[in-house]
């Protein structure tokens, strides 16, 4: 593919200014097929006689720098006898403001090759080369981070496309899950602020764009700034946007004038009008919703208004963060692929949505950003301004997305073939922690996050109070018996690894004999290294007992909390922690209005007060990770074979709620768990495609796959 074409960019190449490209196409006769092969570094956007081709927003998509993928389009139905071939190229993904240094090292370029089958069996193929024409675009100016300014109005002269000498190389078939409109949304108001600023509320925080119409003068301006939250006046706030100007700037042409974003997309729920050729209206503006095209299949409700209510934010914050790669957060100047965010919500996320094929496709641009050394950058893709791959900072939990990611994905779809792609890398990570810690079976050093914003954080920290090395080392542990099981599974030999987990077990229980915070006490039981498991959860459960039944675990030890708690004894408490509405609790953000998980437990307090200015997102998916409990132990349903080809339904109840219901579309059909409470007696609604050990109360039933009704 591609061995005809050639890269090519505009003479006079500036940044965050689009370039549209252009071909006239002369067809040769009456076509059986045509089929647009293209790719470009930054984002594209391809038209055929001013008609959209596909519908992939943001193409090709956010991958390593070491690849590009290429998108293939059917369109046979879009070429006439005379065609016109345009393709608007701007910065983003490749280069441009990529968090915080900007990437200019390769202009935006664009290929593409247009492959024509005749029906008399003769082929063409019409290929990018320095015959196209290239021209500034009406799209004066489009950044990810600062948005967009369009210009109606605008002409310019074309000129030849130059020919850019860049490797070929780098050009891959389209790997990943195609990103695109999902949804639009209707305003809940248009209202004005206390200081008079005219504000739109869409009612959902939500990552995408917008689309207006307005009919207007020549020359006649629209402009538009977003935000997710109101300050505590209930004026328009985005300082925890930082340096992302997130606007939007429009010069209308005369008449009816119609448009959305072509090469930007932000996130919020609110938007400041800065100007607008009339009274704005709910019927002039419409939010379009983006996000990777995955499947639902996980689905969890109950008997509680405000637990659904959190139960649909985790849904919105996975979709505002699942575009193209998993993101730590939509809005503010990163949208990076953090990995410790994708470690920790990996199972609730495969259990929500189909993302095996989303994730196989990030896993293998953090199998080529992966260190020399065996580390993992914490940000995948890799991007210019961290180049992590050369350093030491490779954190627990954050590199542990190298063997724990593929290894659920495994567990909740059953195919070994992710394994089998992330094998070396996983091996490989092994062995940097190996070489790089500085004490041998324990993971010491190597720029640890901790427990990164634990409530238990010392003043001025937003490192939790558990001990870094202790953390390190159980993920050590951990990562050593995943790389054991997947030698197993792949035929290989796993007789090292587990000796190697054997030794790091043994060597933290030496080390670390005493647990003095809550995050340290859920990893000891959920990871099997308290060795006198009874009093660890005692002690676990007096903790949030003495700290007025609430907890204080950050990013790595909430999502293992819940689950130490109820496999040991304690579920009331796991259920006390979960329908808690006092800060710091999940539904403490419901109650604060958040339609979406908030980065930190109280970004915003209930005198409407903000938690900081320069780290505060309230799209941050990482504490929705609770999910994974409700689906697991609340409602019971657990993999017995990969890929749920046999289950596990052991539901652990509450009279705290009056039901509560979970399912999963797993590859061998749905799986339903509900149980409600009636009177005295639970009743149990079981559905299974497969083979399923039943466990309702002190009973067990091995059942084949059916519907099922029990009382207890």
């Amino acid at each position: 593919m591609f061995e005809n074409a050639s890269w090519i960019t505009h003479p006079e190449n500036k940044l965050y200014e689009p370039v549209r490209f252009t071909k006239e196409i002369n067809v040769q006769g009456e076509i059986k097929k045509a089929t647009l092969h293209v790719t470009a570094l930054g984002c594209y956007r391809a038209e055929i006689n001013g008609n959209r081709v596909g519908d992939f927003i943001l193409a090709p998509g956010f991958t390593s720098r070491k690849r590009v993928q290429y998108q293939s389009y059917n369109v046979t139905k879009m070429i006439k006898d005379i065609a016109k071939l345009e393709i608007l190229v701007g910065d983003g993904w490749y280069n441009g403001k990529i968090n915080f240094v900007v990437a200019n090292d390769v202009p935006k370029a664009l290929i593409c090759q247009l492959d024509i089958v005749y029906t008399d069996g003769s082929r063409e193929s019409l290929c990018s080369n320095e015959t196209w024409q290239a021209s500034k675009d009406k799209l004066r100016f489009c950044e990810l981070y600062d948005g967009e300014i369009y210009d109606a109005n605008y002409k310019d002269t074309p000129v030849a496309a130059k020919v850019l000498d860049h490797t070929k190389k780098i050009i891959v078939r389209q790997q990943g899950v195609y990103v695109k409109e999902q949804e639009t949304i209707d305003p809940v108001s248009v209202f004005k602020a206390p200081n008079g600023d005219t504000l739109v509320d869409f009612g959902q925080n939500l990552t995408g764009y917008f689309e207006f119409t307005v009919n207007a003068k020549e020359g006649d301006r629209v402009e538009f700034t977003v935000c997710e939250e109101l300050d505590k006046y209930g004026n328009f706030y985005n300082e925890n946007y930082r340096d992302a100007k997130a606007r939007f700037e429009y010069i209308c042409a005369d008449g009816v004038n119609t448009y959305k974003p072509q090469l930007a997309f932000w996130g919020f729920r609110y938007m400041r009008i800065d100007s607008f050729p009339c009274e704005i209206s709910k019927e002039n503006i419409k939010a379009i919703v983006v996000h990777s095209d995955i499947k639902r299949t996980g689905y969890l409700n109950s008997s509680s208004p405000i637990l659904n209510k959190l139960f649909s934010n985790i849904v919105w914050g996975q979709r505002g963060n699942f575009l193209d790669v998993p993101t730590d957060c939509p809005q503010r100047d990163e949208r990076q692929g953090w990995t410790g965010d994708a470690t920790v919500f990996c199972k609730t996320a495969s259990y929500n949505y189909d993302v095996e094929k989303f994730f196989e496709k990030w896993l293998t641009d953090l199998k080529l950003d992966q260190g020399k050394r065996g580390n993992i950058p914490n940000i995948i893709p890799q991007t210019v301004c961290w180049d992590w791959s050369t350093t030491e900072e490779t954190g627990a939990v954050w590199g542990d997305s190298a063997t724990i990611i593929p290894y659920q994905m495994y567990k909740t779809y059953g195919s070994e073939k992710i394994l089998k792609k992330q094998y070396k890398t996983m091996v490989r990570y092994l062995s940097y922690i190996w070489n790089a810690t500085k004490k041998r079976y324990l993971w010491y050093g190597c720029g640890q996050f901790g427990d990164w914003l634990g409530l238990d954080a010392p003043s001025g920290s937003y490192r939790g109070s558990s001990n870094e090395d202790f953390i390190a080392s159980v993920f050590y542990y951990n990562s050593a018996k995943i790389v054991g099981d997947v030698s197993e599974i792949l035929g290989k030999d796993p007789k090292k690894y587990y000796t190697l987990a054997e030794k790091i077990l043994s060597k933290i229980r030496k080390t670390f004999t005493e647990y003095k915070t809550q995050t340290e006490c859920a990893l000891a039981l959920y990871f099997d290294i308290a060795t006198d498991k009874k009093a660890v959860s005692k002690q676990l459960n007096g903790m949030i007992k003495a700290n007025g039944g609430k907890l204080q675990t950050g990013f790595v030890g909430t999502p293992y909390l819940l689950h130490a708690l109820s496999t040991n004894g304690y579920t009331e408490t796991s259920y006390d922690l979960l329908l808690s509405e006092e800060f710091p609790s999940w539904l403490y953000s419901v109650k604060q209005g958040a339609t979406t998980i908030w980065e930190h437990w109280d970004g915003k307090n209930e005198k409407g007060e903000f938690w900081s200015k320069d780290m505060n997102s309230f799209n941050h998916y990482a504490y929705g990770s609770v999910a994974d409990w409700v689906y697991e132990e609340a409602c019971g349903i657990k993999p017995k074979k990969p890929g749920f080809k046999e289950a596990i339904i052991a539901p652990k109840i509450t009279k705290k709620l009056e039901f509560l219901s979970a399912s999963i579309e797993t590859r061998h059909g749905k799986i339903v768990s509900k149980w409600q409470n009636e009177g005295e007696k639970t009743r149990y609604e079981i559905e299974t495609p497969v083979k399923s050990t039943v466990i309702i109360g002190d009973n067990t039933y091995e059942l084949e796959a059916g519907k099922y009704v029990f009382f207890e």
